[in-house]
This record gives C-alpha cells, sequence and structure tokens, in this order.
C-alpha cells in the first residue's frame, strides 16, 4: 500500500532547506496542460466507456428477477419476485430449466452464486461455471420453462431488463470505481516513476474488481456470459497483481534498495508462475495458492517497511505500515473464515462472499485515503472503518458457523453484536492507530497555553516567536522545530504529512507574517502532520495575531489618555497653582505652591512618557530628590548600578515615585538627618531600591502605622514586591523595597 505521491512525498533523513524552499514556491496547483492533460482526458474517456459497457451488458442481457432460498438438499425454493407471473409461484422448489433447442437444465445451488471467486474447491468453481453459462445461453433465447417439484410448470419471456433497471450497488461501486482509478492516473501523470505506475496498477485493479462486485446481481438468476468468463480467474488476477505492487512499491521508495533488481524479478515471476498454474477454474490448490501469494506478497511489504523505517524515521510511512497490517490482518481473517466453511451449506457461502466483497470496498477506501494522506476526509475514514468491522463480522459468523455449530442467523446476530461492541468501544482507539492518532494536548491544556501564551506575548512582543514555538512544541511535540526566514500567509502541509510550516507572527505590527517555522515530524515521529493540523496552527497564530494587535490598540488608547490627562493637569491646574503661588503673601506658602508645582510637573511628565527605562526614571528622581533634600538643608548621596537597563510601565513608575517621596518626606520631618542615601541597583530579575539616613529613627518595630507607612507597603504590594525597614549603622533607618520586573524587560533571560 502506498503512501500518498507527489513532488514532495519523498523526505530525507535531515531537513533539506533548499528543497523545503522550493517545494514552498512551487506548492500553488499546476495547470494541468500539454501532454498530462490529453493523457487525463484519454484515460477518463476510456474509463467512462469501460463503464459503459459494463451498463450495455447489464441491460441487454435478460435476467430473472427474483429472490431464492436453499433447500436442505441445495435445491433453490422461491421465496418472491417483482413479476406478477413468477410470484404466483412463491414457496415451490425449482427442479429444472428449459429453453427451445437447448438440454434442461438442473436447478441447484451454484445458479445462485453470484461469484465463485471464493469458492476453495476447484470442481466447484468448474461446476460453477458449467451451470451459470448454461444458465446464460437460455436466458439469451428469450423464452424459458420454469419445472418445479411439485409438476407445476410456468412459461416466461425473458426481456432484457434496460438500464432503468440497473441496480443501485452497481451505480455506487461505478462512482467508487472511477473515483479510485483517477486517483492513481493523477497520481501517475504529476510524477511518473516506476513508483507512481505501481501504484496506479493497484488503483486500476482495485477499481476493475468494485466494478465487477457491482455488476453482480445480488437478487435473481442469470450473469451475463462476459461476466463468468472472468470469474474466477480474472478476479484472482487482479488480486495478485494488486498485492505485487503493494509489495513492489517500497524497494523502490523512498530510494531504490541495492537488491530492487534481483526483487523486483522474483516478484515479476512469482505472477507469472501463478498466471502458468491458473489456466482453467477447476485448477486444484488454486484458490488456495491465490490466497497464499496475496498473503505472501503482504508479508513481504510490511516487512519492507519495518527494514526502511528502522533505517530511517517517517511518520508517513509508519502510517502506511499501519494500514498495511490492518489490511493483511482482515485478509487473513477473511481467508480463514472461508477455508473454514467450504463445505457448510446454506447462508454460510452467501456470508463468505459478502464479507470478502466488503473487504475490497474497505481496501479500496484506504488507497483514497492514503491518496490524500494528510487531508484525510472524515466521510471516507468512517466508512473505511465501518467496511473493516464488517469484514470482522461477516468472518466471525463464518467461525461461528464452522467452529460453534452455530446457526447462520444465531451467527450473524452474534457477530453483529460483537462487531457493533467493537465500533462503538475501540472506534477512537483504532482511528488512532490507524490513522495517526490526535493532538497531543487536550482541549483544556491548549487553551491554558494558548491564554498563558498570549498573556506573555502582550507583555513582550519581541518574544512572541520564541513563545509561539514553545507553544507549537507543545501541541505537536514535533522532533525537530526550525525557525527560516521565510513569509508564508498560512500554514502548510509539507512531505505527504513529515512537515507542517507555521506563519511567525512579527513583533512590530500584529500581521506581519515574515518568518515561519518548521515542525517536522508529530508526535515525535508517530503521526503525520494533516490539515486539522494546519488549521489549528493558523488559528493559534491567529488568535496571537488577534491578541497583540488589541492589546497594541489598548495600550495606545491608554497613551493618548494619559496624555490628555497630563495636558490638562498641565493646562489646567498648573496655571492656577502659578497663580496662586505670585499671588501669595507668604515666602512659605510660595515655597509649599513651587515644590507642589515641581511635583504635578513630574508627575505630567511620566503620564505623558507612558513606559521609560529605568535610567531616564533614574535621573528625573535624582533631581527631583536632590532639589526637595536641598531646600531643607539635607544633602543626597546617589547610586546607581544596574549594568541592563530595563522599561518601566506608568503602574511601577508612578507608585516607585511615590514611594520615594514618601521616604525622603519621612526623612526630612521625623529623622532629623543630614544626608539621605539612595541606592537603585538590578538584583537578578528584580529591582532593589534602598533609602537610608543618618538621623534618629528609633526601633522599626515600636513604630505605628500611619497613612505614609501603609501607603509604602500597599504600594509595594501592588508591584508583587516586599519592602523591610531596619536600623542604620552607625544611625539612622533604612528602608528596603524589592520589586520584581517585568519578564522580558530586564534581568535573567527566562529559559525555553
Amino acid at each position: 500500500m502506498p503512501a500518498a505521491s507527489g513532488p514532495e512525498a519523498v523526505a530525507d533523513d535531515g531537513l533539506d532547506f533548499a528543497a523545503l524552499e522550493q517545494s514552498l514556491a512551487l506548492h500553488a496547483p499546476r495547470r494541468w496542460i500539454g501532454w498530462r492533460l490529453r493523457l487525463l482526458v484519454l484515460g477518463t474517456l476510456a474509463a467512462i466507456a469501460v463503464v459503459f459497457l459494463a451498463m450495455q451488458m447489464l441491460a441487454t442481457h435478460p435476467h430473472l428477477p427474483s429472490i431464492w432460498q436453499l433447500t436442505t438438499l441445495g435445491q433453490p425454493t422461491l421465496v418472491a419476485s417483482p413479476r406478477e407471473d413468477l410470484a404466483a409461484m412463491s414457496g415451490r422448489t425449482l427442479e429444472r430449466i428449459e429453453a427451445p433447442g437447448l438440454p434442461a437444465l438442473a436447478a441447484d445451488e451454484w445458479l445462485l452464486r453470484r461469484t465463485a471467486r471464493w469458492l476453495v474447491d476447484g470442481d466447484q468453481r468448474s461446476r460453477w461455471q458449467a451451470q451459470q453459462q448454461a444458465l446464460a445461453a437460455q436466458l439469451a433465447q428469450g423464452r424459458i420453462t420454469l419445472h418445479f417439484s411439485d409438476g407445476s410448470r410456468l412459461e416466461l419471456a425473458m426481456p432484457a431488463l434496460g438500464y432503468a433497471h440497473i441496480s443501485l450497488l452497481f451505480w455506487l461501486a461505478a462512482v467508487l470505481a472511477l473515483a479510485l482509478y483517477l486517483i492513481g492516473l493523477t497520481v501517475l501523470l504529476r510524477r511518473p516513476d516506476a513508483g507512481n505506475a505501481l501504484f496506479a496498477l493497484m488503483t486500476t485493479a482495485q477499481a476493475l474488481n468494485l466494478l465487477l462486485i457491482g455488476c453482480e446481481p445480488w437478487r435473481g438468476l442469470g450473469l451475463p456470459p462476459a461476466l463468468v468468463a472472468l470469474d474466477p480467474q480474472g478476479r484472482m488476477a487482479l488480486d495478485v497483481l494488486t498485492a505485487m505492487a503493494a509489495a513492489s512499491i517500497y524497494v523502490l521508495r523512498p530510494r531504490p534498495m541495492r537488491l530492487t533488481p534481483l526483487l523486483l524479478g522474483a516478484a515479476a515471476a512469482i505472477v507469472l508462475g501463478w498466471a502458468w498454474l491458473a489456466r482453467g477454474p477447476g485448477v486444484p490448490g488454486l484458490w488456495l495458492l491465490t490466497q497464499g501469494t496475496l498473503v505472501g506478497f503482504g508479508l513481504v511489504e510490511v516487512a519492507v517497511l519495518a527494514w526502511v523505517l528502522r533505517k530511517r524515521a517517517d511518520p508517513a510511512l509508519a502510517l502506511v505500515a499501519r494500514m498495511a497490517w490492518m489490511v493483511l490482518a482482515l485478509l487473513v481473517l477473511v481467508t480463514l473464515g472461508v477455508f473454514a466453511t467450504r463445505h457448510a451449506s446454506g447462508t454460510a457461502p452467501a456470508v463468505a462472499a459478502a464479507s470478502a466483497e466488503v473487504w475490497y470496498l474497505f481496501f479500496a477506501l484506504l488507497l483514497l485515503l492514503l491518496a490524500f494522506m494528510s487531508r484525510p476526509r472524515r466521510v471516507l475514514r468512517e466508512f473505511a472503518l465501518l467496511a473493516g468491522i464488517g469484514t470482522v463480522a461477516g468472518t466471525l459468523t463464518l467461525l461461528f458457523v464452522a467452529a460453534f455449530a452455530l446457526g447462520a442467523v444465531g451467527a450473524l446476530l452474534l457477530a453483529a453484536a460483537l462487531a457493533t461492541l467493537l465500533y462503538v468501544g475501540a472506534r477512537r482507539w483504532i482511528l488512532a492507530r490507524m490513522f495517526g492518532g490526535a493532538s497531543v494536548l487536550s482541549t483544556e491544556r491548549t487553551f491554558d497555553l494558548l491564554y498563558r501564551t498570549v498573556r506573555e506575548a502582550s507583555g513582550s512582543p519581541e518574544r512572541t516567536a520564541l513563545l509561539l514555538r514553545r507553544l507549537l512544541q507543545a501541541l505537536f511535540a514535533p522532533r525537530e522545530l526550525v525557525q527560516l526566514p521565510r513569509r508564508i500567509e498560512q500554514a502548510r502541509v509539507l512531505g505527504s504529512g513529515r512537515a507542517l510550516c507555521v506563519p511567525v507572527p512579527g513583533a512590530d505590527t500584529g500581521l506581519a507574517l515574515e518568518e515561519m517555522l518548521v515542525l517536522r515530524f508529530a508526535s515525535h515521529g508517530q503521526r503525520i502532520f494533516t490539515h486539522d493540523d494546519a488549521q489549528l496552527a493558523d488559528r493559534v497564530v491567529e488568535q496571537v495575531c488577534r491578541a497583540l494587535a488589541h492589546d497594541r490598540a489598548l495600550e495606545q488608547g491608554r497613551i493618548e489618555e494619559r496624555q490628555r490627562l497630563a495636558q490638562d493637569l498641565h493646562d489646567d491646574i498648573g496655571a492656577r497653582l502659578l497663580t496662586l503661588m505670585y499671588k501669595a503673601g507668604d515666602p512659605e506658602i510660595e515655597d509649599y505652591i513651587r515644590h507642589t508645582l515641581q511635583d504635578l510637573k513630574t508627575l505630567t511628565r511620566g503620564l505623558a512618557a507612558g513606559s521609560q527605562p529605568l535610567s531616564d526614571a533614574a535621573a528625573e528622581w535624582k533631581a527631583d530628590l536632590g532639589q526637595r533634600l536641598s531646600s531643607a538643608g539635607l544633602r543626597l548621596e546617589w547610586r546607581l548600578d544596574a549594568r541592563d537597563d530595563p522599561v518601566l510601565g506608568v503602574v511601577p513608575w508612578s507608585a516607585l515615585t511615590r514611594i520615594l517621596r514618601e521616604l525622603v518626606s519621612n526623612a526630612i520631618a521625623h529623622a532629623r538627618a543630614s544626608c539621605v542615601r539612595v541606592e537603585l541597583k538590578i538584583d537578578g530579575n528584580a529591582l532593589v531600591l534602598s533609602v537610608s539616613d543618618d538621623g534618629q529613627g528609633g526601633d522599626p518595630q515600636a513604630w505605628s502605622h500611619g497613612l505614609g507607612l501603609s501607603g509604602i507597603r500597599k504600594r509595594a504590594r501592588t508591584l508583587g514586591g516586599q519592602v523591610q525597614w531596619t536600623t542604620a549603622t552607625p544611625g539612622g533607618i533604612r528602608c528596603t523595597l524589592r520589586v520584581p520586573l517585568p519578564r522580558g524587560d530586564g534581568g535573567a533571560p527566562e529559559a525555553d
């Protein structure tokens, strides 16, 4: 069973950046022009012509629509018929059929078998073919006579039924067969090579198998002569060719082996040997030889895939290997069920044929899914699962009949109950194992990670790429993740699901996607990336971009509002205070208003500036405190020890400004100090502020907590910091404030 083919179907062990760039540039759909388009049109017309010939064969061949049931002696008993003249004979057992100029045909169970493909005994296949050919010849006469065991007889005219009476099963099988054939042809024309030619051979063979199944009459008597001639050797040949192609594909890819010519030659020799032995329907052991060949080729395929996967990790090939094991296991199960009931009568042969044909449907749906690979269709996936479980149910029915001697109805009900429990109880596990698993994280965990990523990216836009990288790492658990300077508009799946390219939001503008992340081998190489993964990645990037844009717009609104408030304070309150200062007759009041104006100036400057570096804020603090202490006759000792220059937002700047002013005001009013020492330093990811004096502060533990000290503690808690008062040496009080800096704004870088 092949993986999807195309320009990006084969991946190297390492990430080839040049090939990745080329694949991104050429990923747009190609225009089908020239010889490719002509061959595609010709191939499509040829397929439609084959379907039309099958329709013509069914419409022009006489057929006796009816429902029959076998007696214990293997004779057909009429149950019902849409023809009124035949329905009158319901409940009677058919003895023989006669037609003008032809020998009488004894009625037996072989007239009711739709196909001999799943008859184990060679004599039974010869008998089936002889009976069906004789019946087709009698129906072709246009008039037959049915003789029943009670002595009654019925003459029937046998006109062709026409196109209107072609069964719905044929149309469904024809549509699926055309889709399968065109998928294989498209893959081959897109990239003509030996591997894709083998894939096209597989899809064509199975498309013909599906069409032949659709031509089988599920009710009534009479098969077209052409259908009888193709069965069973023709259908066996289609299966053998399919198995040979499946086993040979991975001898050629991802790269040819050293023994490739020898292995391909051996596969061709096996097919030719089988064809030489299968020269007639009654060849002894032909069915066992055919099933053994199919199982042998299947074992070769899974062995080659296992060998390739040991050499190099490849989630796409791992997915193919899982599907190959599933197909092979169901084929072995069907083979055992048919072989176990080879001598059974009644409904067991019909159940055997039905379960085998459901297996064909399962295999065809898997081929369609593999052609899409990274874009699995949910409908196809569910139908494939149902077909696989239907195959299990049919085979279990046969095994129950053979091993436990259960009745056909009881065995069928028991098998159906077990299959239903299997579907309901193990559906999710089966889909995860067959089709590559699901996302690593739960929905709750995904939302939590997305929320935290958005919050951190809002505070530190320059770390957006790093945060998104961490989020995608948690979501998809890739084996490799690299960042490339390449602009893409949306996430893309490459290499048949081996890689996923995700755009990275820019730091300056929320929707500028200037780089991309390349994730390779999801879930540590256990599954492929799918189209759903690409959609999830796009939604994640979109949410991050929206959050960044929203926060940026919100911050811009805050800045504009602060600037408006600063301007109003400066123009209104500042002008009023200036007027009061000039009108004040008392020098102390004038000096107090002058200091108030200075405080207002500092406040409005901070509001208008918004975020600012620590060095700029420290310069303003030093100038403001120096002027206040100088007016009070105190000396200022200032020390700034900061190797980094983190950015302070409005909230921490405002809180630190008020804390400094309150501490200096306390030193001026209560300490009787001559010097105030202020130290600022960066310690790890925190800002440490220390204010001490040489005055008389007493024991800090004995202080009463007034509004000033309470305000300092409250502002420290608002910033997430801690404040502590101690006795200074040789005298005075020291206040130490430790405030954490925002992430990404200073201190040690955060590890990813």
